[in-house]
Order: structure tokens, then sequence, then C-alpha cells
């Protein structure tokens, strides 16, 4: 198994896991040219994506979902609220399959197995991923307030990790963002800031750990050394072994072997 980014952070999310001869896009925040860029800047071409799947209805992580699925015929799954949030954005004469799921049942698609999971975010039904090859196992976990013994559960035992380190508390208390926005970031339905995606890190099997990324920064209120740091004391480890998913350039393939 592989995976890539497209890119992180409020302007864009996306991001594609590869197994055999099956590829899958988890959310696609970006327009349509900008996404099909770097879907070829990583080596493939969009009509070699077998299906999108859907976190939540937040612009940043569905801005370009259907105009991609639309223009290359790439089946969609998404929970039911995420439907009902996404019909501004669902064409009337759709190309591709739509597929509603249930936030607690596995499926598969080609060589992957997907499991979704509820988190607590400001959205309608939001859900993220674990991806399966019968092997091992890449859990990700973004746009999250807080977290939760099912989130951990889920993400135990990973053998990759793509987990949100959104923002340092002091930045954001200190930042630029308005009282309201700050609450909202910070709350239990926001993001999870550097040291709370460090202790949840602390709660979780890591013993086969091969990859780490630190994901969804905010280029306000945030610093990628800062996330490094939090998570490497945390998995005693050199910070540079922590990987940082950019806004612009994502991050390149990672092999999970």
């Amino acid at each position: 198994m592989r995976f890539a980014s497209l890119g992180s952070g409020s302007a864009g999310n996306g991001l594609i896991v590869e197994q055999g001869s099956t590829r899958l896009l988890l959310d696609c925040g970006f327009g349509l040219r900008d996404a099909v860029h770097r879907i070829t800047r990583l080596g493939l071409e969009p009509d070699a994506i077998d299906g999108i799947l859907v976190t939540h209805e937040h612009d940043d992580h569905t801005g370009g979902v259907f105009k991609l699925a639309n223009k290359y015929r790439i089946p969609v799954w998404l929970t039911h609220g995420t439907h009902v949030m996404s019909q501004k954005l669902i064409l009337t004469q759709q190309g591709f399959d739509l597929h509603v799921i249930d936030s607690h049942q596995s499926f598969s698609i080609g060589d992957l197995q997907i499991q979704p999971y509820p988190v607590p975010h400001d959205a309608r039904e939001p859900v993220q991923y674990i991806f399966e090859d019968g092997q091992h196992k890449l859990g990700v976990l973004t746009d999250v307030g807080t977290s939760t013994p099912h989130v951990e559960a889920m993400l135990n035992a990973c053998d990759a990790l793509v987990l949100e380190c959104n923002h340092d508390l002091e930045m954001l208390q200190n930042g630029p963002y308005i009282r309201s926005l700050k609450q909202r970031v910070g709350g239990r339905l926001g993001h999870l800031d550097n040291d709370s995606a460090a202790k949840l890190l602390e709660k979780l099997d890591t013993s086969k750990l091969q990859h780490i990324v630190a994901a969804h920064l905010s280029e306000k209120n945030n610093q990628p050394t800062l996330a490094s740091t939090a998570l490497s004391r945390t998995l005693n480890c050199e910070n540079h072994w922590i990987g940082i998913a950019h806004q612009a350039e994502g991050f390149d393939w990672r092999d999970i072997r």
C-alpha cells in the first residue's frame, strides 16, 4: 500500500491511497484544473482514480469532488448527512455513481477495505477513514475537535497515520482570528491542536508505525516545527521522522511495507 497528498489545509485537501490496481481519493477541496494538476504531479491521470471518499461537506474537502467525479465518471462514497449538505455541489445530470454509506459499516473497493468512523466536528455527519489491504493499516484523522475512545480504537496499531495538527494553542489565542472563530477552531467540534494530537498519540499502540504525517496545519496558527516537535516527543523520535502535509505540495508517495 502507498499514499500521497494533493495538499492539506484550509485552502484544500486531498489524499490518494493505492493498493494493487485500486486508487482511491479521499476528499478533493481543489478546483477541477488544480485537482487534475495535483493528481498528475503524483504520476497519475484522473481517470485512474477508482473512487472518491468524502469525509464531510466543508468546501476545503468537497469543493472539487463532484466536478472531478462528473468529468471522469468516478464513483463517490459519502454519508447521508454529507450527501444532504452537498446538494448544491452535486450536478443535476451527474455522470457518476453515488453511494451513501453507513458511518460505522466497513466496505470494500477493489483491493482496499475501508472502515469509516464518526468524529466530532461541526458538520452534518462527518467521518474519517481507515484503509486496509489485509496486511497493513492506514489511519486518517483530520477535522476533529477532540478525541474519543472510539476514535482511539479505530486508530490503534496503524502502520501509517495521517494525524491532524491544526494549530498551536498559544498562536491561536494570540493570532489574528476574531474571537468567535478562535472559539470554533479550538472547540470540541473544531480542530485538534498539536498538544491534543500528541496526547491522542500517547494512547495508541504505535509499535507497528512506519509513517506518521502531521496534517491540516493552519498557515496562520501553526508552524511545522511545532507540530513535529509535539509528535516526536510522544514517539521519542527525531523531529525529521515526522512528516508534514503541506498546503501547496501535500506530500509525495509513502510506501507501507
